[in-house]
């Protein structure tokens, strides 16, 4: 059964309306194409190729407001008694800022007690996270959504929550392949809800693609040589995003030359030291940074400006989140483009999928949403969205 969700999707230059984005994994996610601190997650290869993007069920143009609520979503039981408890992996992410009151909004909306929805920090460590699902079982929450610390620490998550017998929705990071067959086999109530990685990493090779090799080959040697700003590397968006922005290239036939690959762990000071270390070893022959996250390419930004580079005339910058801030970096030329990370649509699934549990129904064991690429054409409709103009 198809998940119906909000989201953003916007046309191919400048959009007005939206539409549904998440759907099962069969009908969304195998047809994919593929901030200031982090950006998230998945683990472990998927069946699909990122292509083309995902077909979604139509929403209605309000679909945006925090108050409207999914089909999916009414009905069932009384939900302002129910408690919900819902882990983090880090406050400081300014990516899951946006998802978690985005979320908290949307339950409410549903009918959740705001006193009932507890939303905890595990503050990028594990065992701080795994005893806050402790707490959260010992207080008898009727569900849990969990963004994980570590994907690899799902099988243990997992094994506690169904044990308690609480339904489980996963958030943003995803767990391995292996560990969502035992969900299937074992027909649990545990889910996941994101977006293919794969995807922003392809639409990232497009953003530099779509300027046309001799736009972007400034010193004609025939290839692109570029700076690669990874993530935490073990998280799966980190090891698809750098794999598939390359890859679209070469899939297209560009040669291309890495002259720098350096983990920044989503932060935007670590970036800001790797590219002005990379600046300052291969100078003007950088002419594409590839960031993991836009906190990452703020950074690099930062170092771009010191070394007096200027992004869209010497040197692409390209980053993933839709930050506002990168929105406007966008917009005034500052940045080559970004790729929304729509937490709206996911933010709004995995409310959806924690009432269906609530109401004693079944999800899908995955629920795929869509990344959206974005340019100077349609940056700012995507800025007006995120700051609910």
């Amino acid at each position: 059964m198809k998940k119906k969700v909000v989201s953003l999707l916007l046309a191919m230059t400048m959009v007005a309306t939206m539409a549904a984005g998440c759907g099962s994994k069969d009908d969304s996610k195998d047809n994919t194409s593929d901030t200031t601190n982090d950006q998230n997650s998945g683990d472990e290869d998927k069946e699909s190729t990122p292509d083309d993007t995902a077909d979604g069920d139509t929403k209605s143009d309000d679909a945006t407001d925090g108050d409207t609520k999914s089909d999916d979503a009414t009905g069932g039981a009384d939900l302002a008694d129910k408690k919900v408890g819902v882990c983090i992996y880090q406050f400081s992410d300014n990516f899951m800022t946006l998802f978690r009151g985005e979320l908290e909004n949307y339950l409410v909306s549903l009918g959740f007690s705001k006193d009932n929805i507890k939303i905890v920090d595990g503050a990028n460590d594990q065992g701080t996270q795994s005893g806050q699902i402790d707490n959260f079982i010992a207080e008898g929450v009727d569900v849990m959504i969990v963004n994980p610390v570590n994907s690899s620490s799902a099988e243990t998550i997992t094994d506690k929550v169904v044990n308690a017998d609480i339904p489980l929705v996963y958030i943003n990071r995803e767990p391995d392949k292996d560990e969502q067959k035992r969900w299937e086999e074992n027909n649990w109530n545990v889910t996941y809800v994101g977006c293919d990685a794969r995807q922003s990493g392809t639409f990232q090779g497009e953003l530099i693609m779509d300027l046309g090799l001799e736009t972007v080959d400034k010193n004609g040697d025939g290839k692109v040589q570029y700076v690669m700003v990874q993530g935490d590397p073990e998280n799966i968006d980190a090891q698809y995003r750098t794999e598939f922005s390359v890859k679209a290239l070469t899939d297209a036939k560009w040669e291309v030359d890495c002259l720098s690959d350096q983990v920044g762990n989503w932060q935007q000071d670590q970036a800001q030291q790797i590219v002005a270390n990379a600046l300052g070893q291969h100078g003007d022959s950088i002419e594409v940074v590839f960031c993991n996250n836009d906190a990452m390419a703020l950074g690099a930004l930062q170092a771009i400006d010191a070394a007096g580079r200027k992004v869209g005339e010497d040197i692409f910058l390209v980053g993933v989140d839709a930050l506002s801030e990168a929105l406007e970096n966008v917009i005034s030329g500052k940045m080559t483009g970004t790729v929304f990370n729509d937490h709206f649509s996911q933010s709004h699934s995995a409310a959806d999928a924690a009432v269906k549990y609530v109401n004693g129904e079944t999800n899908e064991h995955y629920i795929g949403c869509d990344y959206v690429k974005v340019t100077k054409d349609n940056a700012q409709d995507v800025l007006d969205m995120v700051s609910g103009k």
